[in-house]
């Protein structure tokens, strides 16, 4: 003869269930802290602490998480000094979220540099570090865009790798978006050729360099992401550069962004540092 169990063990019984079914989320949201964590620690130690100046040449930074705490993202920016007093200045997005997409960017940033000692072309230096992030293996990629700048002469060398177009602006209120031509990002495809585009700069005034969290989400397109941001430099009035990348930061509250968002504004007071009459771009 079958004996029935009680109710009451029935309800126990799924108690237990529940109670270790709790224990087992609670331990994966742990581990994903954690993870998050650890990512979010090496992304901001793979983020230079300090940008230098060049004469005539100030640089100023900003960046914001995700707003999902749990997604650390790869966006990263760096200034260096090339050969021959030349400024290399660089912003990117590696495509993927974690420590992987952090440990990512710190080789794409290491790469970088690297190349830029031997070379003041910014499309040499994309070409050869693109062949070497593929050399080391795995399966993400990043955008980028390098300028070189001679800050004596006002010279000005743009390569973009699939990267956001920069915005330009100068002190006596004109502004716009640099449409260059570009190439693909860096780490998907050999061998291949990023354009670079030269100009003059002859009027002090800002080179805005960001990503793409910065200019598009849910609520708006990146043509009117870039247009605002254009925007907020034609008014900057001469501010500093810090000053600047922080009202240009702003911007990204008005998209609804969901990914990482970073800002680094070049500011040029002129050739060898006077104020004379940044060409458009």
């Amino acid at each position: 003869m079958h004996r029935h169990r009680s109710t009451s063990d029935s309800t126990q019984e799924l108690l237990l269930t529940l109670g270790r079914l709790v224990d087992q989320a609670l331990e994966n949201i742990r581990l994903q802290r954690a993870r998050a964590e650890m990512g979010l620690a090496l992304q901001r130690h793979m983020l230079p602490t300090e940008l230098p100046d060049f004469p005539g040449i100030r640089i100023g930074a900003r960046y914001a998480p995700s707003q999902d705490g749990m997604a650390v993202g790869g966006d990263f920016y760096d200034a260096f000094p090339m050969r021959d007093g030349v400024a290399g200045i660089t912003i990117g997005d590696v495509q993927g979220h974690g420590v992987e997409a952090a440990a990512f960017m710190g080789e794409a940033r290491a790469s970088l540099r690297a190349l830029a000692s031997v070379t003041t072309d910014p499309g040499t230096v994309l070409a050869c570090a693109n062949d070497l992030l593929i050399s080391l293996g795995g399966d993400l990629f990043t955008t980028c865009c390098l300028l070189s700048v001679t800050p004596q002469s006002g010279e000005l060398s743009v390569a973009r790798a699939g990267h956001v177009p920069l915005v330009w602006g100068t002190d006596d209120g004109d502004s716009g978006i640099s449409q260059d031509d570009g190439g693909v990002p860096l780490g998907i495809l050999h061998d291949q050729w990023y354009p670079v585009t030269r100009r003059r700069l002859a009027r002090p005034g800002y080179l805005v360099l960001l990503t793409d969290g910065v200019v598009e989400g849910p609520s708006y397109p990146i043509d009117e992401g870039l247009a605002a941001v254009a925007e907020v430099v034609a008014s900057a009035g001469g501010v500093d550069p810090g000053e600047l990348a922080t009202r240009v930061l702003q911007v990204a509250d008005l998209t609804g962004h969901e990914d990482d968002a970073a800002v680094l504004v070049v500011r040029y007071d002129g050739p060898s540092g006077t104020t004379g009459p940044v060409d458009g771009a």
